[in-house]
């Protein structure tokens, strides 16, 4: 580990140990593993429980493993059933969604924290979500929600390398927004579309697709992977299996998108706009 990364380090776990204790919201992403791994690691196991929200909105991939890779870490884990959709401001999904969203997660974990005796809650945000569009940020600062990645002033691209120091196995892991960001603002978020999502997209990685978006359009399914895959469609039999399997599951045409993958390639009719503060 270089200086520069083991300064980092020092001053995530400076910040851990003046908490004393905390629940991490956990997805199972790189970004809540390693934060969990090293509250473990610095709190010790009793003073630390990763919750992880279970809704429609989250890939079924991700539920699959959460239990398994905070098993691996040595932390507790529970889930908690959350209730987004009973929201009709998260349904409508303006562009702020996310402020909704987390808003529902962080007031269950703020008080499922100070029922059980814990002295935070901890999110996995990074130093880099804070240049971004990311409306969840406000939800955060209005529960209280630490973020000590971002205090530490640790990136993705560190954060992904102080991970593979300390040998979790999701270190590489591609990113994993919720399913509704699949969908255009402004257009109906339902338990049903993110489903024909999620299967689309368990289809595409089944493939060989390490990383892919089924973005939904009404009846069009817009695919985006890697450039490097999109050589790929122009093998006929592929071509033909993916419309089919995506026209099983709901969607009329199917569409591949020139431009390949680009996180949150759907915040890209919001140039310049930003929402609430942002801690």
């Amino acid at each position: 580990m270089n200086a520069i990364l083991a300064g980092k380090y020092a001053a995530l776990q400076e910040r851990l140990r003046r908490l004393g204790s905390c629940v991490v919201a956990f997805s199972g992403g790189v970004d809540s593993a390693l934060l969990l791994r090293v509250a473990v690691e610095t709190l010790c196991r009793d003073k630390v429980l990763a919750i992880t929200g279970r809704s429609p909105s989250v890939p079924s991939a991700d539920l699959d493993s959460a239990a398994a890779l905070a098993a691996e870490i040595g932390a507790p884990h529970e889930f908690i059933a959350t209730a987004e959709f009973d929201d009709p401001a998260y349904v409508a999904n303006p562009a702020n969604r996310c402020y909704f969203c987390k808003t529902e997660l962080y007031t269950r974990l703020s008080r499922l924290a100070t029922e059980r005796g814990f002295n935070a809650v901890l999110s996995g945000t990074n130093a880099d979500d804070l240049g971004d569009f990311r409306p969840g940020l406000q939800a955060a600062a209005e529960h209280n929600v630490y973020a000590p990645l971002a205090g530490a002033g640790i990136g993705k691209t560190e954060l992904r390398a102080l991970a593979a120091e300390l040998g979790l196995s999701v270190h590489d892991k591609p990113a994993s927004p919720c399913l509704s960001s699949r969908i255009p603002y402004g257009e109906e978020v339902t338990p049903e579309k993110l489903r024909r999502i999620d299967a689309a997209e368990t289809f595409l990685r089944g493939l060989g697709f390490r990383e892919c978006r089924v973005r939904h359009h009404d009846q069009l399914a817009r695919i985006e992977v890697w450039p490097a895959d999109l050589a790929r469609f122009a093998d006929a039999d592929l071509r033909s299996r993916i419309d089919a399997r995506l026209r099983e599951l709901g969607f009329q045409y199917v569409a591949l998108d020139l431009r390949g993958f680009r996180s949150g390639s759907l915040n890209e009719v919001l140039v310049g706009r930003r929402l609430g503060p942002q801690p």
